[in-house]
């Protein structure tokens, strides 16, 4: 309703129309602070590493890098693809394997049969794990690596283990670690096998001595 102005020391002369002032609505604003963008980054890097180091798990850093458990692999080769190297170790295609748990003698250590003649006891150790594996595909279950990078495994061909094999037929020794194998080594020792039937040192003596 319009109010009624008063004229001074006349009275109610003229009523005039005064317009009342619109009202006014203020919206409220709502403050917003604004993102730091040193969070993206934080979230970048943080994705970043977590890409990086899954990336690293496959490319054959080392097996207890971390504490995490070795990862067992399966590796064969067919027949065309094994060589003998020594009476350890077979290439598998174009990977090296070595025998795990046993240790047999290097080419180029020297032996006597019964008889006092010498010969090269790492070459008949190779000959004697070549007879195992018989021309046959060879299937391994590999565990970890040695020092010089060789796959470490059991292997079989023909569904006759090589590792037990070599340590029955007295052409190789068990290493200390591994005791599935020693019963086999002594057996082999108290029936004059292998090169329990020759006069020999133990590889790892002859070893020291190079």
């Amino acid at each position: 309703m319009d109010r009624i102005a008063r004229s001074p020391g006349v009275g109610l002369t003229l009523a005039k129309l005064v317009p009342r002032k619109p009202t006014v609505q203020y919206r409220r604003r709502l403050f917003r602070p604004q993102r730091d963008p040193r969070n993206w980054r934080r979230a970048f890097f943080l994705l970043a590493g977590i890409t990086l180091v899954a990336a690293l798990s496959g490319i054959g850093l080392p097996a207890n890098l971390m504490g995490s458990a070795p990862r067992e692999q399966d590796w064969s080769a067919l027949a065309a693809e094994v060589r003998v190297v020594d009476g350890e170790t077979l290439r598998l295609g174009d990977r090296m394997l070595r025998l795990a748990g046993v240790d047999s003698p290097e080419r180029g250590q020297g032996c006597a049969d019964p008889a006092g003649r010498g010969f090269d006891c790492g070459v008949a150790a190779a000959e004697a794990l070549s007879r195992l594996v018989n021309s046959r595909s060879v299937v391994c279950v590999v565990r970890g690596r040695d020092r010089l990078g060789r796959g470490l495994g059991v292997c079989h061909a023909g569904g006759v283990e090589l590792n037990a094999g070599m340590v029955q037929a007295g052409w190789a020794l068990a290493t200390e670690d591994a005791t599935i194998l020693g019963p086999l080594e002594a057996e082999a020792r108290r029936s004059g096998r292998g090169l329990w039937a020759q006069g020999f040192g133990r590889p790892e003596d002859w070893r020291r001595r190079l």
